[in-house]
């Protein structure tokens, strides 16, 4: 029996978490009139100084205490509508301003519905961790109102004694935006967004962007990535969704302010669940995918955003994964070789996770694989927005141990820490 030690801990969908969005009202007039959104600036600026001031202090009582810098916040989102309906903010006092800014705001509850399907990677800063532990980075998809996935992260340590602390999350979530965003013209293609200068990443959210993007940004696989000349970067790929269509993109960034967004290219990229290699294989990027929705495949490229053709790696096997596979992740690098967790669909659709073991020189020979799952839906983890799912983006090896977060139902995430050796004794 695998000796499974499963964390107490458990991370759940919130709806008081809560950040600040641009709220976005036609720029354009239909007619011969003003535009919706000169219209209501004219409103604005037609009041009383006191009138403003009246209207602007009932503003910030509702929602002055559940934002962080919300005067600054208005302020930017003027200074982003001064520019596209041509203002002067030098005739338009401060409380005008900054009421205008709140007219083109809402609050938005990133996650709402459902906080799931997490990865894991050493977090990049391990100053003052005693022996035995480690600082860890986590990605969570997080989905909000109209069923929008954004990445989210936490910040925790680890130890192996099996025990997981979270740093608190702060009281108010920003989101991450692009600079320069042009409201008019949806952006296409590579994307950079920025992290608040004053946010810790546990209250950080990167919302969807391109229009590629728009109807979520999903799973993030993170991993952390040594490129051949030495040089190091965190690299994720994810799912972008714009509510039809499916595209495969990066997030890439070397110091976890500014993030890269970046659309992969090839016929292996117009699939989901995308797992990159932390490095080159003889001189080749490696990626795992699923391009038939069905098996795993094995890509490698000269190119670390073009993707094509790929093999089939592993199919079906075993009961719990007849009806399809996927990987879990990007491979661990162990002594014994590339160690691939996997998730598999049997009856009832029900979700297992499971392992395969990889040649370390030769990624396409399988060595071994699990004939039983690690983590399959107990009693407890059942119910849920999507019942009888776990599911994990990535996970970490820390010491002899793989710690592995996962989503549960689609609606929370649970925490496990599992022996390596035991584990790949019970492989076959």
């Amino acid at each position: 029996m695998l000796d499974i030690f499963n964390h107490a801990l458990r991370l759940k969908a919130d709806p008081s978490r809560v950040v600040v969005r641009p709220f976005h009202i036609a720029w354009t007039s239909n007619g011969s009139g003003p535009s919706r959104s000169e219209r209501l600036v004219g409103e604005v600026l037609a009041m009383s100084p006191g009138e403003a001031r009246n209207q602007l202090e009932i503003v910030l009582k509702d929602f002055e205490a559940r934002h962080w810098q919300t005067r600054r916040v208005f302020m930017t989102r003027y200074d982003e509508i001064e520019g596209m309906l041509g203002l002067d903010g030098s005739q338009i006092g401060d409380e005008k301003r900054q009421l205008i800014g709140a007219y083109f705001c809402h609050e938005y509850s990133y996650a709402a519905a459902a906080l799931m399907n997490p990865s894991a990677v050493p977090h990049y800063d391990q100053t003052g961790m005693p022996p035995g532990s480690l600082r860890i980075l986590m990605s969570l998809r997080a989905v909000g109102e109209g069923h929008i996935s954004s990445v989210a992260f936490r910040e925790g340590i680890i130890t192996e004694s099996n025990e997981l602390t979270l740093a608190p999350e702060p009281p108010f979530a920003t989101a991450a935006d692009a600079r320069e965003e042009d409201e008019e013209h949806v952006p296409e293609g590579p994307v950079t967004v920025y992290r608040h200068r004053d946010s810790t990443l546990s209250g950080t959210v990167i919302f969807p962007i391109t229009k590629a993007q728009s109807n979520g940004l999903e799973d993030l696989r993170i991993t952390h990535f040594r490129h051949e000349d030495g040089q190091e970067e965190w690299i994720g790929t994810y799912t972008a969704y714009n509510g039809s269509v499916i595209q495969s993109e990066l997030l890439r960034t070397r110091d976890w302010r500014s993030f890269d967004l970046v659309p992969m290219s090839g016929s292996a990229s117009r699939n989901k669940g995308m797992a990159l290699f932390p490095r080159t294989v003889n001189g080749k990027y490696m990626m795992l995918g699923r391009q038939d929705g069905e098996n795993i495949f094995l890509h490698a490229s000269d190119d670390i955003t073009a993707w094509e053709g790929g093999e089939l790696l592993i199919k079906p096997k075993f009961p719990w994964e007849l009806v399809q596979m996927g990987n879990c992740g990007p491979p661990i690098e162990l002594e014994e070789g590339w160690l691939m967790l996997t998730h598999g669909v049997g009856a009832m659709r029900k979700y297992s996770i499971g392992a395969a073991l990889l040649d370390k020189n030769d990624p396409s020979k399988v060595l071994a694989r699990s004939a039983e799952p690690l983590l399959a839906a107990a009693d407890q983890d059942r119910e849920g927005y999507v019942p009888n799912v776990v599911y994990t983006c990535g996970a970490i090896k820390h010491g002899d141990k793989l710690f592995i977060p996962y989503g549960v139902a689609d609606s929370s995430v649970a925490f496990a820490f599992v022996p390596i050796s035991s584990m790949l004794a019970q492989m076959a």
